[in-house]
C-alpha cells in the first residue's frame, strides 16, 4: 500500500504553508484556522434546489440545522433524508465547514440532507454533542412534514467525530425500539474507541495530518475525565452489543490513525449479524473525502456515499409501502 501522489502533494503543501497543528492552538483559534483553510481543498459546490436554516429543540437550547434539498423536486415533496453530523473532534467544525460536502451528497443522492450544528467542547463537554445529535435526529423525524422529509426514510451519517455521533445515534435508536427507524448509518473514518491504542495509531502517529497528539488534544477537550472513554456513547466500539443495528457503510483511509478502530467496528457489526459495506481507501489519509479539489478519490468517496444512500433509502421506501 502506497500513499496516493495527490495526498502526498497535499501533505507537502500543508508543511510548506507552515500551518500550525491544532493541538498547539486554543479551541477558538483552531476553529478559525479550520474555517479559513477548508475552502482551499473543497471542490466547487454543485447546484442544488434549496438551502434553509432552521432550529431544533435541544437539551441545551436551540440546535441550528441546515436543510439541503436537491434541484428538480417540488418544494413540498417528502424526500428521504440524511441527518449529518460534521467532523472536527467535537471541538472544531460547523455548518459552513461541511457545507460543500452536504451539497455534494444532496446533489448526487437526490435526497435531503440535514446538517446538525451540535454544541462543541470544551465549552460543552461529553455528552453534550451526543445529546444534541440524538435530540436533533428525533426532532427532524417529528417535524418531517414541515421540512419536506419522509420520516420513514431516514439515514444518519458523519465524518470522524461526526461518524462517532452517527454510530451512537444508531445505537440509541436501536435501544429505543428502533425509533426512529434508521435505514443506513454512514460512518466515514469514524472515531469508535477513544483509547487510541490500535496498531494504526502507532503506525501513523505523525506525518499524515491527523496525528496522535491532535487526537489527544481533541479527546482531552471533549471528555470530562479519562474514564469517560469507557462509556460507549464516547467509544461505541465498547458497546456491550452491536446486534440489531441498521445497515452500515463504513469508510476508512489506509494512512489514518483511526483506520483500525473503524475496521474493528465494521467487523463487530458483521459478527453480530448486521449488514456492513466496509471499504478502506488504501492510499488516503484522514479527512480526504471533502478534499475533492485536490484529491480525486475524495469525490469518488462522495459518490460511494451517495449511491449507498440512494439504495438504502429506496429499499426503506419499499418496506414502508409494504407495511402500509
Amino acid at each position: 500500500m502506497a500513499l496516493d501522489p495527490q495526498v502526498q502533494e497535499v501533505i507537502t503543501l500543508v508543511i510548506k504553508s507552515g500551518r500550525p497543528a491544532y493541538n498547539t492552538l486554543s479551541p477558538k483559534a483552531a476553529r478559525q484556522l479550520f474555517r479559513e483553510t477548508r475552502p482551499a481543498s473543497t471542490p466547487t459546490p454543485p447546484e442544488i434546489g434549496a438551502v434553509k436554516n432552521v432550529t431544533a429543540d435541544g437539551p441545551g437550547g436551540p440546535i441550528p440545522l441546515r436543510v439541503y434539498r436537491p434541484a428538480g423536486v417540488a418544494s413540498g415533496a417528502a424526500l428521504p433524508a440524511l441527518v449529518f453530523y460534521h467532523g472536527g473532534g467535537w471541538v472544531i467544525g460547523d455548518l459552513d465547514t461541511h457545507d460543500v460536502q452536504c451539497r455534494q451528497i444532496t446533489a448526487e443522492a437526490g435526497i435531503a440532507v440535514v446538517a446538525v450544528d451540535y454544541r462543541l467542547a470544551p465549552e460543552h463537554k461529553f455528552p453534550a454533542s451526543v445529546d444534541d445529535a440524538w435530540a436533533a435526529t428525533r426532532w427532524v423525524v417529528a417535524h418531517g412534514s414541515e421540512l419536506g422529509i419522509d420520516p420513514r426514510r431516514i439515514a444518519v451519517g458523519g465524518d470522524s467525530a461526526g461518524g462517532n455521533l452517527a454510530a451512537v445515534v444508531a445505537l440509541l435508536a436501536r435501544d429505543a425500539g428502533n425509533t426512529p427507524a434508521i435505514a443506513l448509518q454512514v460512518l466515514v473514518y469514524p472515531v469508535t474507541d477513544l483509547a487510541g491504542e490500535s496498531k494504526s495509531y502507532g503506525d501513523f502517529s505523525d506525518g499524515y495530518l491527523l496525528t496522535r497528539d491532535s487526537m489527544r488534544w481533541f479527546k482531552n477537550h471533549y471528555l470530562k475525565s479519562a474514564g469517560d472513554a469507557d462509556d460507549w456513547r464516547a467509544s461505541p466500539l465498547r458497546a456491550p452489543s452491536l446486534a440489531g443495528l441498521p445497515p452500515a457503510l463504513v469508510i476508512t483511509a489506509g494512512f489514518d490513525p483511526l483506520r483500525d478502530e473503524g475496521a474493528a467496528y465494521a467487523a463487530r457489526i458483521t459478527e453480530a449479524g448486521g449488514s456492513v459495506d466496509y471499504v478502506c481507501y488504501g492510499g488516503m489519509i484522514h479527512g480526504f473525502m471533502p478534499m475533492g479539489r485536490l484529491i480525486d478519490t475524495g469525490n469518488r468517496a462522495i459518490s460511494h456515499v451517495a449511491a449507498s444512500l440512494r439504495q438504502a433509502l429506496r429499499e426503506s421506501e419499499g418496506a414502508a409501502t409494504s407495511a402500509a
